[in-house]
């Protein structure tokens, strides 16, 4: 197994899941067939220090809703990928169109159809409620739940190794 603190030196590319991952995998549903689901705002803090850091985040997912991907808008994440079945071949498609190593991007998955990818990257990641096939394929398992800061969880500990956690926090300080 990597180690992961070291390997992270590595990392200028996210790419997470988003049910199970950004959320805690529960769907409310609505009687007239919405769903709604909750995010946590330490991770959306996490995602904007990255994208304000320099890093690049990718979502890559099976689901489809449309709210889902504003909130992933409204943070600052430009790649966004939802109804994605084959996540191999939109990985891959989304490092080559933009110029990205794969041995620099982390992907965090929570489910059996997050390991093909999570097997094309430096590092494979999950929270610690993933099933265990995800764990077993993981090289880092998030102490915290999906849904409940787990994308923080990584994205801090990656910042704070290049030295670059803290800096969208006093940016926007100076602001004031």
């Amino acid at each position: 197994m990597k180690n992961f603190k070291e390997e992270l030196k590595n990392i200028q590319n996210f790419v997470f899941d988003v049910d199970g991952v950004f959320t805690d995998g529960s769907i409310l549903i609505h009687e007239d067939g919405s769903m709604l689901r909750t995010m946590n705002t330490k991770d959306g803090y996490a995602v904007k220090a990255a994208l304000h850091a320099g890093f690049r985040v990718c979502i890559i997912s099976g689901g489809t809703n449309l709210a889902v991907q504003k909130r992933l808008n409204d943070l600052g994440i430009k790649d966004v990928y939802l109804g994605v079945h084959d996540k191999s071949t939109a990985l891959m498609d989304y490092l080559y169109e933009n110029n990205l190593k794969a041995s620099e991007t982390l992907f965090m998955g929570d489910d059996i159809p997050d390991i093909p990818p999570m097997k094309q990257v430096h590092l494979a990641t999950c929270p610690n409620d993933a099933v265990a096939e995800v764990r077993a394929a993981s090289d880092y398992i998030s102490h915290i739940a999906g849904g409940k800061g787990c994308v923080r969880d990584v994205i801090e500990q990656t910042l704070k190794l290049h030295g670059k956690w803290g800096v969208f926090f006093e940016a926007r300080n100076d602001k004031k």
